[in-house]
């Protein structure tokens, strides 16, 4: 196993990291290895198809327009 050392940690990370670590029931180190687990898990985004399907809602959308007395409506319509 590699170990590796966190220099400058801001208190404020730690005592999150040391309360999180508490309430899962492991220790620190294990809570940090957890974080990044997750966060690593997370798959990458693929720009290029996330331009093209933003590319084809613009092209759905384009001719649709909302007018402020529309939106108006709608957060009223929203609070009944």
């Amino acid at each position: 196993m590699t170990t590796i050392t966190i220099k400058n940690l801001p208190p404020t990370i730690y005592e999150r990291l040391k309360t999180q670590a508490q309430n899962n029931r492991r220790s620190i180190n294990s809570e940090i290895i957890f974080v990044l687990e997750q966060v690593f898990s997370i798959p990458p985004i693929d720009v290029d198809a996330t331009l093209e399907r933003t590319r084809k809602l613009r092209e759905l959308t384009a001719d649709y327009v909302v007018s402020a007395d529309e939106i108006e409506k709608m957060i009223n319509e929203g609070r009944e």
